[in-house]
Parts: structure tokens; C-alpha cells; sequence
């Protein structure tokens, strides 16, 4: 397990010089010259190539990519274009509060999916599982933008119980929370789902009801537990994707977010803020991947088995070798 992790671990490395690549190129084909971000409307061309040299902008994409690689190894991401401030301070001061609403929408959305899709899978072709498919596909159809308006105008506009915006006290976070995990909580439901419709007819699961355990413990005991793999999957990618930045949510509610923060970046043409953000996201999601791959071994013994016997035929091929 250990060597599959610094493996993964490894593998970043390229995702990571191809995101930083990408950025350059599509920020490089943008209309517009970020000089004009940095500068006042009055400058003269003397002064304008002076700032270019000193952020090396007058400097081909290439050398700038391998500057910028250069300087992201000795843990430098830069200074932002409009505030002057470290990229990576900015990403740190940004990051507790999207990993807190991440946290709370991925709460909210899995005790609203893994019950419906419990119940829609034990109640399969009947009109309780047609009424739960429709209630989870609500969240997905309905816009985020639109749920959350309409949260602010009941519970805070009208009836005052919580707060329209920002990040004042834990009650803040309530309706952005329930905005963005209705809207995850629909793929998780159909992924509980269909997981759940396929080892309840296991013959396993058969052959306890046979014995005389009770439905419910077969199937909360029985087969929800070797259903797990995927719904941990599903919820792992939908975490990921809030800590990327759930923008709209962020928005509306004036969460000071990563997502937020990077849409303005990326409207001023900040090209150190875009850059660094975006790195600081593919790591973040890379081990949020990592991390799900080690619960997989910890949820079912199954998958640290193939581990172990993989390493064994590595062993043993290694040993005939020799």
C-alpha cells in the first residue's frame, strides 16, 4: 500500500507541469496584454517596458513556463498582478473556507442520497422508487443560483433565522450547505441505487434471508456494506469537485471561496493567481482521489487482498529473475 501511494504521489508531477503548461498557453491566447493590469492608464512605454521586464513578460511562453516550473519548485507561485500578494497566502487564506462548505455539502448530500437510494433500491418499480428518483433529480434540475435565492428570500429575508451572506458565524453556513448538496446529493441517490439493486439479488444476500437474518439486516449489514465502493466513489468525486470551487454558490452567498476568488482572477487576467489556484486544485484533487483509494482498502478487505497479491507476483518475479 505504502509503495502504491508514493506512486500516486509521483504521478502528480506531470499532471501537475501539464496544468501549468495549459494555463500559460490558454491565458497566453487571451485577448488583451495583463500589463495593462498592472500599470496605470497614464503610463508611458518606457514605464510599461520596464514592468514587462521586471514580471517577465516580455519573454517568449516557453521561458516563462520554465521560470514559473522553476520557481513553483522552490515554493513560489508567485505574487498576484492586482493585490501584490503571495499566491499561495491568497490560495491558504481562500481554502478553510471552501474545505468547510465542501465538508457541509458533502454531509448534507449523503444523508439525503444513500436513504432515498436505500429505500428507491428495496422498493424497486413501485411509486416510492419513482417519487425518490424524483425528488433527487429535483436538486440536480433546479440551478444553484435559483435554489439559493430562494433560500435567502424564505429563511433569511423573510423569516430572519439565518443569515443571507457571507461568513459571520457556523450559521452561515446552513443555506449555502443545503444549496450545493441537494444539487450533489442526485448522483449519489442513482449511484446508491443502482449499487444497492445489484447486491441485494446477490446470492449472498439470498442465501442470509435463508437463514433467517431479517430483511433489514441483510440488506444494511449484507449489502449495503459490499455497496460501498462505489457510492465512496461518487461522493469522493462530487467533494472534489466543491473543493474546486462551487462558484455559483460561492457567489451568491458572497462565500469567500477559492471558486470566487479564481473567477476574478481569471477576469483580471492575473495570470500568477489563475496559475497558482489552479495548481493548488489539481493537488488537492489528486489526493482526494488518493485519499478514497486508501478507504477502498479499509471498506472492503477485498481490495487490500489484490494489493497484497500483486505485490506478492512482483516479489515472485523478481526472486525467478534472479
Amino acid at each position: 500500500m505504502l509503495k502504491y501511494v508514493l506512486k500516486r504521489i509521483l504521478m502528480l508531477i506531470p499532471v501537475i507541469l501539464g496544468i501549468v503548461f495549459l494555463v500559460f498557453f490558454i491565458m497566453d491566447l487571451a485577448p488583451g496584454d495583463p500589463v495593462y493590469q498592472i500599470v496605470s492608464e497614464n503610463a508611458t512605454d518606457e514605464e510599461i517596458a520596464a514592468v514587462m521586464a521586471e514580471y517577465g513578460l516580455d519573454k517568449p511562453l516557453l521561458v516563462r513556463y520554465g521560470n514559473y516550473v522553476a520557481n513553483m519548485v522552490r515554493g513560489d507561485l508567485g505574487r498576484s498582478y492586482i493585490t501584490q500578494q503571495d499566491v499561495l497566502s491568497l490560495y491558504m487564506e481562500k481554502f478553510p473556507a471552501t474545505l468547510m462548505l465542501a465538508l457541509a455539502a458533502i454531509f448534507v448530500a449523503v444523508v439525503i442520497s444513500l436513504p432515498l437510494g436505500i429505500y428507491a433500491s428495496v422498493k424497486q418499480n413501485t411509486w416510492q422508487d419513482g417519487v425518490c428518483m424524483i425528488f433527487s433529480l429535483l436538486g440536480l434540475s433546479i440551478p444553484n443560483f435559483w435554489l439559493g435565492l430562494l433560500l435567502i428570500i424564505l429563511f433569511a429575508l423573510t423569516l430572519g433565522w439565518l443569515p443571507a451572506s457571507g461568513m459571520r458565524s457556523f450559521s452561515s453556513i446552513i443555506l449555502p450547505a443545503i444549496t450545493e448538496g441537494t444539487g450533489l446529493a442526485a448522483f449519489i441517490t442513482r449511484t446508491t441505487r443502482s449499487s444497492m439493486l445489484e447486491t441485494i439479488r446477490a446470492d449472498y444476500v439470498t442465501t442470509a434471508r435463508a437463514k433467517g437474518v431479517t430483511r433489514k439486516d441483510s440488506v444494511l449489514k449484507h449489502a449495503f456494506r459490499n455497496a460501498l465502493i462505489p457510492i465512496i466513489t461518487a461522493s469522493g468525486m462530487q467533494f472534489a469537485y466543491v473543493m474546486a470551487g462551487c462558484v455559483l454558490t460561492e457567489t451568491v452567498f458572497a462565500w469567500p471561496g477559492v471558486g470566487r476568488q479564481l473567477v476574478a482572477a481569471i477576469n483580471d487576467r492575473d495570470i500568477p493567481t489563475v496559475t497558482g489556484f489552479l495548481v493548488l486544485t489539481a493537488i488537492v484533487t489528486c489526493l482526494i482521489n488518493l485519499i478514497m483509494d486508501i478507504v477502498y482498502a479499509y471498506v472492503d478487505p477485498r481490495v487490500k487482498v489484490q494489493y497484497a497479491a500483486q505485490n506478492a507476483r512482483k516479489r515472485k518475479k523478481a526472486e525467478v529473475g534472479k
